[in-house]
């Protein structure tokens, strides 16, 4: 067997080890799909036999209601998560985007320890910080708000790292030329610097709407009205054990699923190489 071959064969073993394994991770998923596709009152079991009843089972449960009073229906559920994550991850992608352009560009005072207190957030966990957060949001009156299901939780120390070391790759030329053609601070931002960096700002958006989409915790406590209820908190009210809580998993995976599908090569094309 020559080199080529040998080459050949390698890519093969590769493509099957990468396809089994894809499987692998897939098939709890498929298992929990297909038990949502048999009619109400089949026993709830992880199968791989599709059923016939998908239209009708989803149909009749996007209508449906959730929550103690039952004010919020599935579809309201959706809208709130994918309004939750679309907020959270544009003002958490401009944020960053601005704290790096302000620690590169501005000469701040203390930018290195500044910048080192960003990089110490990242060994938290985010829910180590709820309580003393929600202490703020119940100062200013802002409990039971859809503003304090985002604005408290905007900062990203990983965002502000992964812009930082973009923007440390422009050349200062870019920088030295604006100044010669009378540009100030922010024309340099939004006619240079940000058209380069929307490959990043595009992957860091998917990731952190993928984070928003999946928040759970910090919305339970600072919320307590159904009308504001998005998919993932609201699998508590419908079990693990029902087809309803089943059919919900399902569309709690859906979204984020497809848009990671989708634009995976530009997330890891945006997160690694930026406009390179």
């Amino acid at each position: 067997m020559n080199a080529i071959e040998k080459r050949r064969a390698a890519q093969v073993l590769d493509h099957i080890l990468l396809i089994a394994g894809a499987l692998l991770m897939c098939l709890p998923v498929y298992a929990l799909f297909a038990a949502t596709t048999h009619v109400p009152g089949t026993p709830i079991m992880l199968r791989l036999d599709p059923g016939g009843a998908l239209l009708e089972n989803y149909g009749s449960f996007l209508t449906s209601s959730g929550g103690f009073s039952g004010d919020i229906t599935v579809v309201a559920m959706i809208w709130n998560s994918f309004a939750l994550g679309m907020a959270f991850a544009a003002l958490k992608t401009a944020v960053s985007l601005l704290a790096a352009y302000a620690l590169i560009y501005f000469r701040v005072r203390g930018a290195s320890v500044i910048f080192a207190v960003l990089l110490l957030t990242l060994m938290l966990p985010l829910e180590s910080r709820f309580l003393p957060t929600y202490e703020v949001v119940a100062n200013l009156g802002l409990v039971n708000t859809r503003t304090a299901l985002v604005l408290p939780l905007v900062a990203s120390g990983l965002g502000t790292l992964f812009f930082r070391q973009f923007l440390m790759t422009v050349p200062d030329t870019m920088l030295e030329s604006a100044k010669l053609d009378g540009a100030g601070a922010w024309k340099f931002f939004m006619d240079i610097l940000l058209p380069l960096s929307l490959p990043t700002a595009a992957a860091l958006f998917l990731v952190l709407f993928v984070n928003g989409w999946n928040q759970y915790l910090w919305p339970v406590i600072v919320t307590s009205e159904e009308s504001a209820y998005t998919v993932v908190r609201d699998m508590q009210f419908f079990g693990r054990a029902s087809l309803p809580g089943l059919m919900l998993a399902i569309l709690a995976v859906l979204p984020p699923s497809i848009l990671v599908i989708l634009f995976q090569r530009q997330v890891i094309k945006g997160l690694f190489d930026g406009s390179h």
